[in-house]
């Protein structure tokens, strides 16, 4: 599936020391902000990306931000680069940066079929995860879970786990709200404390007013809401709400805007197959109403990118237009 090859310093103790210690201040926090949106444990993450990216200095992570190993495989469409692995020439993702490559790790393990097991496992039990990655075959290497575990344990990873909460959930799960009413953790509720129930793990929560769409997570902007008190609430890098709402860096905000706190998927959920467009509609509107990828859009539609549909219109939102 991966690469994974035992990672065999050649440089003294220390030196790995200093260059974990600065990996590790580098991408904690997109580690945290990972698990909070797909409830992939930030230590796995963190010790994942230590030992394939050799702590950002292995040929893959240099060349092209790959910094999980992770082979190109039938469903990738993006930049590929060739590398010798398990055999000679193999192809990887190559990544604009390598926080595309932390995104994209992510989306590997939640979408991939032969990891859903995990995802019924406690998020802070990092052994679990590792020794059900190495389960279900992400790396060859048959120690795989314990250089995981030791990884996480040397470097004291786990803390970064204590993070999770409500907002990272699956949309099934429930949540107790002030005595024994369960409601879905896509209902709105504000300022409510709430004690959260997974196995043995409870974690106080906010409920936020996150609600869903197409398997996505979004909230409506407010009166008031600003860009960084967004990002504050929902703990988003400063990227994010750019990227996942495809808007420009100094976008603003206006009240009853829908917006994304993950990534928009590249069809609407089924049953949802065409949109006849009424006026006002725009391929940007349309897009964030299904929760698909503007790009994807224009290009099941059979249309240039920038230009915008007419009234009474239909677009496909699933699968490519009819030729004729």
């Amino acid at each position: 599936m991966v690469s994974c090859r035992a990672y065999r310093p050649t440089v003294s103790p220390a030196y790995v020391n200093g260059s974990a210690e600065t990996y590790i201040d580098k991408y904690k926090g997109l580690a945290i902000s990972e698990m909070k949106r797909t409830g992939v444990p930030a230590s796995i993450t963190l010790a994942q990306g230590m030992i394939e990216a050799d702590y950002g200095r292995s040929t893959l992570a240099r060349e092209a931000n790959n910094h999980f190993g992770i082979k190109c495989h039938s469903d990738w469409t993006g930049p590929t680069i060739r590398h010798h692995d398990d055999r000679r020439n193999e192809c990887f993702r190559k990544y604009r940066n390598p926080e595309d490559s932390f995104y994209d790790h992510s989306d590997f393990l939640i979408n991939g079929s032969r990891y859903n097991s995990l995802f019924r496992l406690d998020p802070t039990d990092y052994k679990a995860w590792a020794r059900g990655l190495r389960k279900a075959g992400y790396a060859t290497n048959p120690d795989y879970a314990n250089m995981l575990i030791r990884k996480i344990e040397e470097f004291n990873l786990h803390q970064y786990d204590m993070g999770y909460n409500l907002s990272s959930l699956s949309p099934k799960a429930d949540v107790t709200v002030n005595g024994p009413e369960t409601v879905a953790n896509n209902d709105i509720f504000e300022n409510t404390s709430v004690s959260v129930s997974n196995g043995s793990f409870v974690v106080p929560a906010r409920v936020s007013r996150i609600m869903e769409n197409n398997r996505i997570q979004y909230i409506i902007v407010k009166e008031g809401d600003t860009v960084e008190e967004i990002e504050e609430e929902f703990q988003l890098l400063k990227w994010e709400l750019t990227r996942y709402n495809e808007l420009v860096d100094d976008f603003d905000l206006t009240p009853g805007q829908i917006l994304y706190l993950q990534p928009k998927r590249e069809r609407a959920e089924p049953g949802k197959e065409l949109h006849i467009v009424t006026e006002g509609d725009t391929m940007y509107s349309v897009s964030q109403k299904y929760g698909v990828k503007l790009k994807k859009l224009y290009e099941m539609n059979r249309m240039a990118e920038g230009t915008e549909p007419a009234t009474g219109q239909k677009l496909w939102l699933r699968k490519m237009k009819p030729v004729n």
